[in-house]
């Protein structure tokens, strides 16, 4: 019998195997953020990046950050702190940056720091 799967395992399967791709799911999830200020939507985000990543331990070793503080901020009603939001991005090479967007207000965009 064929094992049946939930679509957001399907997605942490795909993310795992294209970094290219899931640093563009996590930049697309925070855009939509800024549109929408949907907390959850972009908590459960950072959670499919981070499990398809290596998962909250591996994530807990790169940042010094307690793992299950980090699965209670990820879990969560409010969106992590700068500083934590920081951390886990640069744990993944990444990190938060600032561009204007056409109307000339300011945007959070994320960037792959090489």
């Amino acid at each position: 019998m064929k094992e049946l799967r939930t679509w957001r395992e399907v997605l942490i399967e795909q993310l795992a195997a294209n970094r290219a791709e899931a640093i563009g799911y996590l930049k697309l999830s925070i855009e939509e953020y800024q549109v929408d200020e949907d907390i959850p939507l972009l908590l459960l985000a950072l959670r499919t990046f981070v499990e398809s990543q290596g998962g909250i331990s591996e994530l807990a070793k790169k940042t010094g950050i307690n793992s299950q503080v980090l699965s209670k901020i990820l879990s969560g009603d409010k969106p992590p702190s700068l500083d934590t939001l920081s951390a886990i991005l640069k744990a993944f090479g990444c990190r938060i940056s600032i561009e204007l967007v056409e109307e000339g207000s300011p945007d959070l965009a994320l960037t792959s720091a090489d």
